[in-house]
């Protein structure tokens, strides 16, 4: 019997050996964790044989004191995925599909259809989240959710455009998700949610350590909103009482006091940045503006190029494709030299298809 061929390799989010290439693909830290995280983890090394607390009580209470709200409006979870699982299970009305745009983290779909809620999409307007079109549909649903900053594009709403969004959920009671695991690196004069929490609207916010923090490892993130749904979703999360391990919610209280660090990686990711939209303007190759750590590179035939650039040249980007932005390669801000070798070689299989 003749064996079936072996399905065609490709380089999306998992790659095997992946620690040993250059790791542009997923947003990553090329800044590290600070010291303060890496030694509060290390410490409780010493205790792994002891369950965490399932309730995450000084994690939970470092972030209210972090973002002058009362413990109960702040929800730990083991990172963002788990977060915008535990909203599609347990906010909103669930006999009501959910919300979300094209063109964006496929997470919430995937979530949504698992709940067996379902989804309904809005049309993004160009390389832009259509939020009149959103807001005018998110009365029919049972919840929404939006990624602001907004991850292929890099882009962030405007305050006009957030807050129509958040009076609409008010107005018609149906709760509004909003990722903000890249709110970090943006100005910081960007509306977010927490400028808006006041209002009563059922407005959530989602955040992680992964990014700017540099604990992806660790997998830990949180919620911001009203008490009410708070309440809601930690009813879900208690589902999974030890999600977050131990040496995540040790690290994650020590890094929120470290504030010297974020300083130091907001900087010099706007360096990076600015550095990086400059040289891209040099070699006459287009990109989408970013307020974040990644930035969307306009190249010819992404599929091909994305298993090119890993295949021969150790150099792992995303196909933003995959999250409906065709011609668009996303690209995390590593160091200045990956970023070079990346562009180098994204000329060179472009000369030589």
């Amino acid at each position: 019997m003749s064996r079936a061929p072996a399905p065609a390799k490709t380089f999306n989010a998992s790659v095997p050996g992946a620690d040993d290439l250059i790791r542009l693909h997923l947003s990553e830290s090329p800044h590290g964790a600070s010291e303060a995280a890496l030694r509060a983890a290390e410490r409780e090394l010493g205790r792994v044989n002891v369950y965490p607390d399932p309730e995450r009580h000084e994690l939970v209470h470092a972030l209210a004191e972090h973002w002058n709200v009362t413990p109960d409006h702040i929800a730990v979870a083991n990172g963002s995925d788990e977060l915008v699982l535990a909203t599609a299970l347990a906010l909103g009305d669930p006999t009501r599909p959910g919300l979300v745009t094209d063109g964006t983290f496929p997470g919430y779909r995937a979530c949504l259809e698992l709940t067996r809620r379902g989804c309904t999409a809005v049309a993004l307007d160009g390389t832009a989240v259509d939020t009149d079109a959103f807001a005018a549909r998110l009365p029919g649903h049972g919840i929404g959710y939006l990624c602001n900053p907004h991850n292929p594009s890099g882009a962030a709403l405007t305050r006009e455009e957030l807050t129509a969004l958040v009076d609409a959920c008010g107005r018609g009671g149906v709760p509004l998700v909003c990722d903000e695991a890249y709110m970090e690196f943006a100005a910081p004069d960007t509306p977010q949610v927490r400028d808006l929490l006041d209002g009563g609207a059922p407005v959530v916010a989602l955040r992680t350590f992964s990014k700017a923090y540099g604990l992806a490892a660790l997998r830990v993130g949180y919620a911001v909103g009203p008490p009410a749904l708070i309440a809601e979703l930690r009813r879900a999360l208690r589902a999974l009482p030890f999600s977050v391990n131990r040496l995540a919610q040790a690290a994650a209280v020590s890094t929120l006091g470290d504030r010297d660090f974020l300083a130091g990686v907001r900087r010099s990711t706007d360096e990076r940045r600015r550095w990086f939209t400059g040289e891209l303007d040099r070699r006459g190759r287009g990109h989408l503006p970013s307020v974040t750590n990644f930035v969307a590179v306009e190249a010819r035939d992404c599929a091909l190029a994305q298993d090119r650039l890993a295949a021969d040249f150790g150099i792992l980007v995303r196909n933003a494709g995959l999250f409906g932005f065709p011609g668009y390669l996303r690209t995390s801000l590593g160091t200045q030299e990956n970023l070079v070798r990346f562009l180098d070689a994204l000329e060179k299989i472009e000369e030589n298809p």
